[in-house]
């Protein structure tokens, strides 16, 4: 049998794709702060600002590629088998070919009715306006889990993490809670990597944790190999 590989991903990884982060976007975002178009708040007072900023990052997500690290880890399912937990609204890791993602935070690609949050629709890297209805009459909004809503998939997540044989973190800072306590459901045996150019930034208390000091592209291929060779 198989031995549960986990890994967490976070925006550095998709950054090495060329999708910058919410505030790296430049140009006419520079102007908003993040309340203004990505909040439950901001869509109830402009929520054509909110379609136009999410279509941007839309088109952009649909038009990237996956890096060297998204391919390490689609092709690890040969010998693992790899559950990834995305912090990234991106479908990177569909495009290199994984076949088990849990998106946390939801999918650029979706959108669904503000009537019916189970009534959702892939549009892939199409634009979506005011007066755009969901089939039971409700206007279409992004898939998204905006700050200051419940992210209805940490439980999940959560029971994938309880069960993992190795953990891998990669990309993410592990500051942005829910998503950031996923790595404690992780038993105190269970290997842990963090794959990551920045590592001061991170405060560790949980055991058994070998820190790789790369980006997600450089670092994922070589841990992949040593996964293989080591664990499988």
């Amino acid at each position: 049998m198989k031995k549960k590989l986990v890994v967490l991903s976070g925006a550095g990884m998709s950054a090495e794709s060329g999708l910058k982060t919410f505030r790296d976007m430049g140009g006419l975002w520079e102007t908003y702060r993040v309340e203004e178009v990505a909040t439950p708040e901001a869509w109830a007072r402009n929520p054509q600002l909110v379609l136009d900023f999410y279509n941007v990052r839309r088109r952009q997500a649909f038009e990237a590629k996956p890096n060297a690290g998204h391919m390490a880890l689609a092709e690890l399912e040969d010998a693992f088998e790899v559950q990834i937990i995305t912090q990234n609204v991106d479908s990177l890791h569909e495009k290199a070919g994984s076949s088990r993602v849990l998106h946390l935070h939801g999918e650029l690609s979706k959108v669904r009715s503000v009537s019916n949050p189970e009534l959702i629709y892939d549009i892939g890297g199409e634009a979506v306006q005011w007066g755009d209805l969901a089939g039971d009459g409700g206007q279409l909004r992004p898939h998204i889990v905006w700050f200051g809503e419940m992210v209805p998939m940490i439980e999940p997540a959560a029971d994938i993490c309880l069960n993992a044989d190795i953990f891998v973190v990669v990309g993410t800072s592990l500051q942005v809670y829910p998503a950031a306590g996923l790595v404690d459901y992780a038993g105190e045996k269970v290997p842990k990597f963090v794959v990551d150019p920045h590592l001061p930034d991170y405060r560790f208390d949980v055991k058994n944790v070998e820190f790789i000091q790369k980006s997600a592209a450089e670092g994922l291929p070589l841990l992949a190999k040593r996964l293989k060779a080591q664990y499988r």
